[in-house]
């Protein structure tokens, strides 16, 4: 019955041409149901991503492993590796061509080590605590992957028989997968299930997962959850629908766009809370995302922090922390990363120190060690008399409270607030600063400059 409705949703009994590939998921609004409940250990940690090419001038995993300690003393608590499988040839960009362009799903990049050395990674990993989580490309392959000659079927083909890449990109390195053929989502599913048995993987970051049917994935998660009840799945997308049954958590690409527009100047400090009510309307209840100020792409195609944020660029990451969701640092904001990485060739992040790494540290440990920043609990805006240039948002939970109040523009602000349960003992986490403070409370806010407080002891 699973193989039939599968193929009843997905054009049953079709080959796609390009004439007929479906058309993007309408978004759906799920704000009345419930969300697939994300693992508890991904509840209290910050996800770190590692591309293995630039992380060292060795471009290797005994590179990384090399650097855990320094990485656990940061304080994230999950590594999130871009895809660490061997590249395709044909038709590749640049001289090292794209992580995403996959020639082999059971396969290991030897420019980045053995097998054998990626395991060693992740059981060195594992002892120190963290979770380890894998890039899965899951719409496309590299045209010379073996699966183009074994099941040419397993691909979409033009009106004249040839293989094409994804519909409306420049991604002329891959080719697209067919999902109206369920032998697709056995293979991936098999080939997923193989780096958590072989592996020990904690879960999987799905690329454009907004390119795949929504039951692909929903068929998909429900057999790795039958390996592993605490998978972990992330959506490289924003599709309400996809928290419902498939993944715990996706992108939150339009917040990070608004990130972007505030510090400019393009948009109002509230473009923040329309963004928050937007998701509280479309997405499940309980519904979780990751928050980023960048990443892999933002970082090589769209600027760095510093050329997107300006002055903004740490209440912003403050930010990512304090809303709710799971907090994302790319490799090298720690260092202060502050050019654009080439994608298709080895350009090593400059590691150096950097007040960026103290900033970070405290942030995951907040994290960490906060009930009341716990991915899922509570929070609200607190209301200020600069409402238009200070944001301030409250976590709270099991009667425990952090608050942030965060300027988000180039101009110094006298912040006035008069909410009640700011009343009590607090402690500022980035200076140790004791204060009482009775409500109402006013305080200069330099610009750019935030406040991040805890309830004393």
């Amino acid at each position: 019955m699973k193989r039939l409705s599968f193929f009843l949703l997905l054009l049953a009994g079709h080959r796609l041409t390009v004439g007929s590939l479906p058309a993007a998921e309408p978004l759906q609004i799920c704000g009345d149901q419930p969300a697939l409940p994300a693992p508890e250990w991904i509840r209290h940690e910050a996800i770190y991503e590692v591309n293995v090419r630039q992380y060292s001038a060795a471009g290797t995993f005994a590179a990384v492993e090399a650097d855990l300690p320094r990485l656990r003393a940061l304080g994230v608590g999950v590594l999130w590796f871009m895809p660490i499988h061997p590249i395709g040839e044909k038709n590749r960009k640049g001289p090292l061509g794209s992580p995403y362009a996959v020639r082999d799903y059971y396969g290991v990049n030897p420019e980045f080590g053995t097998a054998a050395d990626f395991r060693r990674l992740v059981d060195a990993a594992h002892v120190q605590g963290f979770r380890i989580i894998l890039d899965w490309v899951g719409n496309h392959t590299a045209w010379d992957n073996p699966l183009v000659e074994q099941h040419p079927d397993y691909y979409v083909r033009n009106a004249e028989g040839h293989f094409v890449p994804p519909i409306g990109f420049d991604w002329t390195d891959v080719i697209q997968l067919d999902f109206s053929n369920h032998a697709v989502c056995d293979y991936e599913a098999a080939a997923m299930t193989h780096w958590i048995r072989q592996f020990g993987v904690d879960g999987f970051r799905c690329d454009f997962a907004s390119g795949v049917p929504t039951v692909f994935w929903n068929e998909v998660s429900a057999r790795l959850r039958a390996v592993r009840p605490d998978v972990f799945l992330l959506a490289e997308a924003e599709v309400p629908q996809h928290e419902l049954h498939a993944f715990h958590a996706s992108y939150s690409f339009t917040m990070m766009h608004v990130f972007n527009d505030v510090a400019a100047g393009k948009s109002p400090v509230s473009r923040i809370d329309d963004e928050l009510s937007r998701d509280g309307v479309l997405f499940p209840a309980g519904a979780a995302c990751i928050r980023y100020t960048t990443n892999h792409d933002e970082n090589s195609w769209q600027g760095t922090v510093f050329e997107r944020l300006g002055g903004g660029v740490e209440p912003f990451a403050v930010l990512t922390f304090m809303l709710d969701g799971i907090p994302l640092i790319y490799d090298g904001q720690e260092a202060g990363l502050d050019r654009r990485l080439a994608f298709f060739e080895h350009d090593p992040i400059a590691w150096r120190p950097n007040p960026l790494a103290a900033f970070y540290r405290t942030l995951c440990e907040l994290k960490r060690t906060q009930p009341a920043l716990r991915t899922g609990s509570g929070m609200r805006r607190v209301p200020t008399t600069v409402n238009d240039s200070v944001y301030a948002v409250m976590r709270e939970s099991a009667g425990r409270r952090v608050v942030a109040f965060c300027n988000l523009t180039a101009k110094e602000a006298v912040v006035e607030a008069a909410e009640p349960a700011l009343r009590g003992h607090w402690r500022d986490v980035f200076t140790g600063e004791l204060v009482n403070w009775n409500a109402p409370v006013s305080f200069t806010l330099p610009a750019w400059k935030y406040r991040v407080l805890v309830m004393a002891d």
